[in-house]
């Protein structure tokens, strides 16, 4: 008997759910003007929306102040400016009202080839959109069709957490992303610009960057970073140099025998956490600190959510 496997649709924002519509079970009709667009597909083909289908001036049309992508492929801009001279725009953007002009809500790359194609007018969607809904909408639009780079994608998070007052755990929801997803782009922005560009070139992928973070100094991360660039590694190849670093000891460094209470303390937490717990203590035992090691960011994870905690949430 043969088995039928169903695909886990992408969510979008519960925000994003009256300005877009619920997702169409059926294709739209080869004739519809929302075939081939995966963001507009999902409006419902409803009179009223229809109507709202409108001819605008190209230069009344500003773009969306929430885009989170920062730099273009001009060579794509190119050719889809060469497919709009011959066939016309096939997909609408879609824009809302303010004033007398209008801001982009998505299609800022369909918008961006037609003034390239000299078009003077452009087909649109006008849209009643909240500036939440805006951001939410440039953010899916990027992440599901046209990949932001790491930086432009943790940067673009960054700006939702805080503009909108948001937990990671909530925007993971509203975002439909894990919320370790979030967390592991936010942790980019920590690296030190030189290696953010290197990320953003393309240079680093997000695997090599994310084992880099492992590392407790820039000087450090720079050095395994420029090795990784030298030697072609693997981000497995990294991962092994990074936890060969962690495992290094300060050369020449005193040890002193642990009083026998506190060897018990350190394995108690190690089982509870599983992984490596040392407790240093100083003015006879009054003081001291806890490290708790970990060798990856998904390892980190695992460790607060056996502490009954979740990755340092932005308020």
């Amino acid at each position: 008997m043969a088995s039928t496997t169903k695909t886990k649709p992408k969510h979008l924002g519960r925000g994003l759910q009256s300005l877009l519509g619920p997702i169409m079970d059926q294709q739209p009709d080869q004739a519809d003007w929302g075939r081939a667009d995966p963001v507009s597909s999902k409006l419902p083909p409803d009179k009223e929306l229809q109507q709202s289908l409108r001819t605008l001036d190209i230069e009344s049309i500003a773009v969306n102040p929430y885009q989170p992508r920062r730099t273009w492929d001009t060579d794509d801009l190119s050719e889809l400016a060469e497919s709009i001279k011959a066939n016309g725009l096939v997909q609408p953007i879609i824009v809302r009202q303010a004033g007398a002009t209008f801001e982009l809500v998505a299609g800022e790359r369909r918008l961006r080839a037609a003034r390239l194609a000299q078009m003077d007018t452009i087909t649109a969607l006008v849209r009643d959109a909240s500036d939440e809904q805006m951001l939410e909408l440039a953010l899916i639009e990027n992440i599901h069709r046209r990949d932001l780079n790491p930086i432009e994608r943790a940067e673009a998070y960054l700006s939702y957490l805080n503009r909108f007052s948001l937990t990671q755990v909530a925007a993971a929801g509203r975002l439909g992303e894990d919320r370790s997803v979030i967390a592991n782009y936010l942790r980019l922005l920590d690296l030190p610009e030189d290696l953010k560009q290197m990320l953003i070139d393309g240079r680093l992928s997000m695997g090599h960057a994310r084992a880099i973070l492992g590392l407790p100094t820039d000087q450090l991360r720079r050095k395994l970073a420029n090795r990784a660039l030298a030697r072609r590694l693997s981000v497995r190849e990294l991962e092994r140099l990074v936890r060969m670093c962690q495992a290094e000891r300060p050369a020449g460094k005193k040890t002193t025998a642990k009083l026998p209470h506190i060897v018990d303390l350190e394995n108690r937490l190690s089982r509870e956490l599983g992984t490596k717990v040392h407790i240093e203590t100083r003015r006879h035992g009054r003081r001291g600190k806890i490290v708790i090691e970990f060798y990856s960011l998904d390892e980190f994870d695992r460790i607060l959510e056996k502490m009954g905690l979740s990755t340092v949430e932005q308020v």
